[in-house]
């Protein structure tokens, strides 16, 4: 009894997930977050679930692929200013040089960033079936006893 009410509560939630309308994604200060249905997905969850529309999953690959390349750059790029920074706080002589490269690195890391960000809005924006004509998105948003307009591009 206990396992066939464990099962209509699996195959119940699953069925919610299946039948779940669009995906959302909210941009952060490194990247991009995905909900859906009040539930928070990672990128490999969202390439997964995208799968159905090959245009969208297209995208979406071409968005993990600038979301690769500016995760080692950054990654490298902080490495390569944490040395001088430790080799100063442990009061030898840092090499300045390497930190002016790690924020070279840093800053060529944003470029693709961006590109992730946008080619993960097109793929949604592909998955979810909206129009593409204009990408202004106006929201308005009670709070409270006020309210906000927010104008997304």
């Amino acid at each position: 009894m206990k396992k066939l009410v464990l099962l209509s509560l699996f195959s119940i939630y699953f069925y919610q997930i299946s039948v779940a309308q669009e995906i959302k994604a909210y941009k952060t200060f490194g990247g991009v977050r995905f909900e859906m249905d009040t539930v928070t997905l990672s990128l490999k969850q969202v390439l997964e679930i995208v799968k159905v529309n090959p245009k969208a999953y297209a995208e979406l690959k071409r968005a993990k692929a600038n979301y690769s390349a500016a995760g080692v750059l950054g990654f490298a790029g902080g490495v390569l200013i944490a040395f001088p920074l430790g080799t100063a706080l442990a009061g030898g002589n840092p090499e300045w040089g390497l930190a002016a490269g790690g924020a070279g690195l840093i800053l060529a890391s944003i470029p693709f960033t961006t590109a992730f960000r946008g080619h993960t809005m097109q793929a949604l924006d592909l998955y979810n079936n909206k129009d593409q004509t204009s990408r202004i998105k106006p929201e308005f948003l009670f709070y409270g006893s006020g309210a906000r307009l927010i104008i997304r591009f």
